[in-house]
């Protein structure tokens, strides 16, 4: 009898099912973490939106974007949780230092531009040899 068959379903098997378990560990962990969202984290939504979680009503996330600016999602649409923003108060209380650079006028069009010399006249003699 021969078992190479056998033993090449056996591995197909045991690959599938470790794959399998890795995507069943992933979609526990997203369910226990979407379960224990708070009001004030920071999080992003599976399209890319960062908000902060301003309200929760079951299944439905209240995120603030923007202040003022508040939108609802449900809860399974919220991807992972994100780091708060840290801005850099001490880059700030130094004025920035401006150098003179001297100011170009760029025309409008090109109706103010001086016009282009004519052509030499050697390409068209070129042209006409070929």
């Amino acid at each position: 009898m021969d078992y190479s068959f056998l033993v090449i379903m056996l591995l197909a098997f045991a690959a599938l099912w470790f794959m399998s378990s890795r995507s069943r560990k992933q979609q526990r962990e997203a369910a226990d973490f979407r379960s224990n969202l708070a009001v004030g984290d920071e999080v992003m939504t599976g399209s890319g939106l960062f908000g902060t979680v301003t309200a929760i009503d079951g299944d439905v996330v209240t995120l603030e974007s923007t202040p003022g600016s508040s939108t609802r999602w449900l809860r399974a649409a919220i991807a992972r949780r994100s780091e708060p923003v840290v801005v850099d108060d001490a880059a700030d209380a130094e004025p920035a230092v401006v150098e003179d650079v001297p100011v170009v006028d760029v025309p409008d069009d090109l109706s103010s531009l001086p016009p282009e010399p004519p052509a030499s006249g050697r390409e068209d003699r070129d042209r006409d040899n070929q």
